[in-house]
């Protein structure tokens, strides 16, 4: 049984516009509401993407990502996350789905209010998501140009920072990255997410124990998040948990059901199911004053 706290990051906004009976946040003010409820079940980090207001697909829009973290300020303090990815958008011309281009994945470092938390993918990889709402499989490209321009942004804002995981050779890539110097892997202030079940690679608990004996290999004391798509979110959160994970991320983002197999209406209820289960295991909920400590956040990264 682990002793370390647990922190409960909750991703509420998902990539469908609309699925019905269930309520899948999207402006800004209804982002910022479903945040706060999540708060008060225990979340202490959000992790948010912006909607356009018209078609309430992505955007890059730095105006509604700032609207959405000052209405999340407003509310409590909870930790706020920001990607570097910024998803799928719809080409409204050729009505194609296409990637962001990388000046509006690296413009999120100047958004006001300023967000808490970064995140970051570490390789490229085909991107599947079990819930929809997008194409059947696209590329995710993140090159070694870019990853090295992106993370030395990173370090520069002072922001500490996710690396998302979606295979074992993405452990090899960071580690490549830190050899050139491109980030010290002595400091405090990032940690891997394990991302499972997005087509990368399997949602199953042998990948996941493959992956973190990986990681501690090549990063000893690194700290460590859960994060798997559709029916897998619960079985492999809680996996963490009673491995000792630090994060567990839960959300519509990536999952819209509850461990019994229904569908949620609201984020707060699986965040509330996280947290109930994470007792069982003999874990306690991190605060977000424990959650900022424990995330470096406010570390000096150079």
């Amino acid at each position: 049984m682990s002793k370390k706290k647990l922190i409960v990051l909750v991703a509420p906004t998902g990539n469908q516009i609309e699925r019905e009976g269930v309520h899948l946040p999207t402006s800004p003010e209804d982002i910022a509401e479903e945040a706060y409820r999540c708060y008060q079940a225990g979340a202490s980090v959000v992790h948010i993407h912006a909607r356009d207001p018209q078609t309430k697909r992505a955007t890059g829009d730095k105006a509604i990502f700032g609207d959405i973290v000052k209405r999340i300020k407003e509310r409590c303090d909870m930790l706020v996350q920001t990607t570097t990815s910024l998803g799928l958008k719809m080409d409204p011309e050729t009505k194609q789905w296409v990637w962001h281009s990388n000046d509006d994945r690296m413009g999120l470092y100047s958004i006001e209010p300023r967000q808490d938390l970064l995140s970051c993918p570490i390789g490229s990889w085909e991107f599947i998501h079990p819930e929809g709402g997008q194409p059947n499989a696209t590329t995710s490209v993140n090159g070694f140009d870019f990853l090295r321009k992106n993370i030395r942004a990173i370090v520069e804002s002072n922001l500490s920072w996710e690396m998302e995981i979606a295979e074992v050779g993405f452990l090899h890539n960071a580690a490549r990255l830190a050899d050139e110097g491109v980030f010290d892997r002595k400091r405090g202030n990032f940690w891997v997410d394990f991302i499972m079940g997005f087509g990368g690679q399997p949602a199953t608990p042998r990948q996941l124990v493959y992956m973190v004996d990986e990681a501690q290999r090549l990063f000893p004391n690194i700290r460590w998040e859960v994060n798997a798509t559709g029916r897998d979110q619960f079985p492999m959160n809680t996996l963490g948990a009673a491995m000792g994970c630090d994060i567990v991320r839960v959300g519509f983002e990536d999952s819209v059901y509850l461990p019994n197999g229904k569908p949620a209406k609201h984020n707060f209820e699986v965040v509330e199911a996280m947290v109930r289960i994470a007792k069982d295991v003999g874990r306690e909920i991190a605060t977000v004053e424990e959650a900022r400590q424990m995330l470096g956040v406010g570390t000096k990264a150079v």
